[in-house]
This record gives C-alpha cells, structure tokens and sequence, in this order.
C-alpha cells in the first residue's frame, strides 16, 4: 500500500484542553457567510430544565420523544431537539417554537424554506450525554461525535467498512493510537455522508479520510468523481476528553467558533 504511515511518522498529540477551545458565545449572536458555528452542549446538566426545552417541540417531535424505550433517552432528545430550536431561534431571530422543519430524502433535516432554508444549515450530533451543533449559511455540513469505548472489534469494523488503504494506515499504528484512529477514520467519515444527505447510499469504503493522530483531519480521495474530495473540508473538534468529533464543511476559507452552552 502507498502512503501509508509507519509507526516513526506518526505524530504524538498533547492532549488538548477542551476549555481552551470552547468560549462563551458574545451577547450579540452574528454569524457570517466564512463562518461555522459549533456549540456544545452537557445534556445531562439540560435535563433539569427539561419541561421548558418540551415546550417548544412541534406535536410529531414530542410523539417521537414518547417512542424512546429508556427514560433518559427520551430526556435526552427533547433537550438536544428543544436547544436545536432555541439555537436557530437565535440566529432567525424567531420563536423556536414557530420553527419547522423539513427532511432529505434520508432523513437529513432542515429548516424549511420559508423560515431561511435555502441559507441557514445546521447539522447535529450526539452520544454519551454531550451534543454538538453545528451552524453555518450557504453551505451544507455535517457533524459527527462519538464517545470512545474500549478497543474490542473495532479492528473488524475497519476491515468490513473501511478502505484498504484506511485499514492498512490502521494496522501500522501502535497499539496505543489505534482506538484514536479508529475514531478520527469513523467520525470524519460520518461527518461528511451527513453533509452530503445521501445515507447508507454513500458506501464508507467509496472515499478516504487521514485517520493518524496528530495529522488534521481531511477527505482525501473519492472513488468515481475525483474532483469530489477537493470540494469538502473536515475539521478536528476536541469536544473533551473521551470523546472525538469532527464536522464536513462544503467550500474551504472558513472560519471555525467553538460556543459552549449555557453561555
């Protein structure tokens, strides 16, 4: 295999401290054509103020909420669906609960055209208790975040779904870094098929992600259109420790802001 890094190319990464990256948002709320806004959210400390995120869900996100099987997932969705529309409130200037929504043919949604559509795009993510959005106009994006769990068959994931180039780069790490990569490869992968709203259709194995640690993150490659890849740009987001993200972001020459919630 080309390209492929060997354990002495690999760069060690300093652990970042994710309250560094993440400010508190200024009271008035901007956001301009170059920029990505991220905000991250501690789901379990929203739940105390659960009945006010339930007040402004539409009557078909309250029905889904009541078709969770487990208590907390059920708090959980109605926290990160109810600050979804607090948040785009904010940015649209409009009530959250006045917002609809809109969805792709796989399920990717977005506002719906006449409340700015067409402009403003958001994507979200979450696992473990912590939610990202992620907020831009103009352009499409995708956000994807998973905690890190230990490191069982994650090597059989890699093989099943992963490029042989992908797997190749995962099986020259040593041991230590191979969770990390494994979790760069999944979420920079993930990232960019909820950009491009195309599901399962979009086979993960049909384009390449950078995957080693310390190296920033970037699509690589793209089977059938080679143009594609030169067209996207992934960005690392540190969100905190046990936890790896990153977000797709159509177009390059943009600038990222990490919000932290509450601000």
């Amino acid at each position: 295999m080309e390209n492929v890094p060997t354990t002495g190319q690999m760069k060690e990464t300093p652990e970042i401290d994710p309250a560094s990256l993440w400010s508190s948002p200024p009271e008035s709320l901007t956001l301009g054509s170059d920029e990505v806004h991220v905000w991250r959210v501690d789901l379990c400390r929203e739940v105390a103020h659960l009945q006010s995120f339930q007040q402004v869900l539409a009557g078909d996100e309250r029905a889904r909420a009541d078709r969770f099987y487990f208590e907390k997932d059920r708090q959980h969705f109605i926290v990160a669906r109810g600050l979804l529309r607090i948040l785009l409130g904010r940015y649209l200037n409009k009530q959250p609960h006045r917002l609809q929504f809109c969805y792709g043919p796989h399920g990717k949604p977005a506002l719906v055209r006449e409340l700015g559509g067409d402009d403003l795009r958001f994507n979200l993510s979450h696992s473990n208790g912590l939610v990202l959005y992620a907020i831009t106009r103009g352009r499409e994006l995708g956000i994807d975040l998973e905690y890190l769990r230990s490191w069982v068959s994650d090597e059989q994931i890699a093989e099943r779904f992963f490029s042989p180039r992908e797997v190749a780069a995962l099986r020259a790490l040593p041991d230590h870094a191979r969770q990390r990569a494994f979790f760069n490869c999944w979420t920079r992968k993930e990232a960019y098929i909820k950009a491009k709203g195309e599901g399962l259709t979009l086979r993960l194995d049909q384009f390449e992600v950078s995957l080693v640690p310390g190296e920033p993150a970037a699509l690589l490659r793209t089977y059938g259109d080679p143009q594609e890849a030169s067209r996207w740009s992934l960005r690392e987001l540190a969100p905190g420790p046990g936890y790896v993200a990153a977000v797709a972001v159509e177009g390059h020459s943009w600038q990222l802001k990490r919000w932290q919630w509450p601000a």
